[in-house]
């Protein structure tokens, strides 16, 4: 069972939330990615056990995927980065990103789970490219709404994190009103009590 999440689900949407985990001068490990994928429920905790010690019985499996991820990242930061500046999304971007949809072809599943059912989906390739299926269908779906995607980038200059603006007026600007909208109106409220401080005699 994993510990602590790596990444705070607050995207909206699930490529925001895996571009998120890997800040763009990061490295991201293999028991980050297998941590992600449980967080998200792509994989189940038991698939999850199986996968992080894969590293160590395939390490070239594990690489490979790990490297497919990173790639993918860092070109999904490329493309979301136009979207929200409405510029043109290069086709050397996308390339990843088609490669991982190709490749996973397959169909939804009705599967068992403890209480109910559940759609998941089912590969027909065999390799762990799957595992990063539904990343690559979340990223197309936002790069296809071109500039009426509702992404945005936090207020926060230290921050960087992507999030889809689902607000009422769709006027959103931090990624998480408790983290970085908190302390901005903190700061704010620290900024106008020293003013207020220095004008008294």
């Amino acid at each position: 069972m994993l510990r602590e999440p790596i990444a705070r689900f607050i995207g909206g949407r699930l490529a925001l939330d895996f571009v998120n985990i890997i800040p763009s001068n990061n490295y991201l490990s293999w028991e980050q990615l297998i941590e992600f994928l449980e967080s998200a429920q792509i994989v189940t905790p038991e698939r999850s056990g199986e996968l992080l010690v894969l590293k160590g019985s395939d390490p070239q499996a594990a690489e490979l995927l790990l490297r497919k991820a990173h790639r993918l990242a860092a070109t999904l930061r490329l493309a979301f980065e136009a979207v929200l500046h409405r510029q043109k999304v290069q086709r050397e971007w996308v390339a990843p990103l088609n490669d991982i949809l190709r490749i996973t072809e397959g169909h939804d599943e009705l599967v068992p789970t403890d209480h109910d059912w559940e759609i998941q989906f089912i590969a027909s390739e065999g390799g762990l490219e799957w595992l990063l299926a539904t990343v690559a269908r979340s990223a197309a779906e936002i790069i296809a709404e071109g500039p009426q995607a509702r992404l945005r980038l936090c207020a926060n200059p230290r921050c960087g994190l992507f999030f889809y603006d689902t607000s009422r007026t769709h006027r959103r600007r931090w990624c998480s009103m408790t983290v970085c909208g908190n302390r901005h109106k903190v700061a704010a409220f620290a900024r106008r009590n020293a003013s207020l401080r220095r004008a008294r005699p």
